[in-house]
């Protein structure tokens, strides 16, 4: 069993986690059976698929097929693993996930009968803060915007991309994976596939719209060049392209929305990788609109997750009232 000494940083912990044994063969079919009866049964998305199968496949390395392997484990063994994650100093906020894959994994095995306990039933999930969404001033949005070079192909892609983000309140996963056949432009709307692959159609607005216009007429074309594009698994053409001819990844848009902030001289340590989507809540708050109505923008599938930003809106009030009020 690895050493419990806390390594210094996450980068520490992605090797300690490459230095545990090997997946066992029943350990992987396991896991795959959870993730497709998941995707089958509730339309679990990719990133969930993702993040599951991680957790199941480091706690069944960890376990290295003790006592019956992934299957087996007992309520003592999987306390005994949240407790070497706390001390390898992993976050409260990745160990919930964590508990979220165990009770799913484990009442999937009961369901089968595999198991006639749960052994994830009773665990305690750890108490996490309530983070406000960071979200930017108005101004500082503007700024942003108007940061990319759109003489160039890239730049102009950026802006429309930027633009698309902040009116429609995306997910950058949801931005980077439209498909071309999303945007109805005559419309005014673009279709967005979100979490549980559900679908909402939201509004572009009239600025959205006309970069989207000036994209898909001078940009695209000179990134798609003289081939037609490939499609993906599902026969989707990719709207946004890199001059490699593929969507921008997460990663890569992320890293595009930093270097645009600095070239608008705004800290890039300030936005988050939600940050535009996170401004779109809270400026539409700010200026009245309904809360069920934001929660069919964001694509929330509970209006709890939704009334976090009614906070942001708050703070803001309140900074107004001390700044404007004689008795503020």
């Amino acid at each position: 069993m690895p050493a419990a000494q806390p390594p210094a940083s996450a980068a520490d912990r992605r090797r300690l986690a490459r230095r545990l044994p090997p997946l066992r063969e029943a350990d992987a079919r396991a896991i795959q059976r959870f993730i497709d009866a998941a995707w089958a049964e509730h339309g679990l998305a990719r990133l969930s698929q993702d993040a599951y199968r991680r957790d199941l496949e480091q706690l069944a390395r960890w376990r290295d097929g003790a006592g019956g392997g992934l299957e087996g484990a007992d309520r003592a063994s999987l306390f005994d693993y949240l407790a070497w994650r706390h001390a390898q100093g992993y976050q409260p906020r990745s160990n919930a996930r964590l508990r979220a894959s165990l009770r799913g994994f484990y009442a999937h095995l009961v369901r089968l009968g595999v198991r006639t306990d749960d052994p994830a039933v009773l665990l305690d999930p750890p108490r996490l803060p309530r983070p406000l969404p960071k979200a930017l001033t108005e101004s500082q949005v503007d700024m942003l915007l108007a940061a990319p070079d759109v003489e160039t192909p890239e730049g102009l892609r950026d802006r429309a991309m930027l633009e698309l983000m902040y009116a429609a309140g995306l997910r950058v996963s949801e931005l980077v994976n439209l498909p071309a056949n999303a945007v109805n432009l005559r419309q005014g709307v673009v279709r967005v596939t979100g979490k549980g692959a559900r679908e909402r159609l939201v509004p572009l607005g009239e600025e959205s719209q006309d970069w989207l216009e000036r994209y898909l007429e001078q940009a695209r074309p000179r990134l798609a060049g003289t081939r037609p594009v490939a499609a993906d698994a599902a026969g989707n053409v990719p709207l946004f392209l890199t001059p490699a001819r593929s969507a921008p990844t997460r990663q890569a848009f992320w890293q595009t929305i930093k270097r645009q902030a600095a070239a608008a001289g705004i800290d890039p340590g300030t936005i988050s990788p939600h940050g535009l989507r996170h401004s779109f809540a809270t400026h539409l708050l700010n200026r009245g609109a309904d809360l069920r109505a934001l929660q069919l923008l964001l694509g929330h599938a509970s209006l709890s997750t939704t009334q976090i930003y009614t906070l942001v809106a708050r703070e803001h009030l309140q900074r107004l009232h001390a700044r404007h009020h004689p008795r503020g």
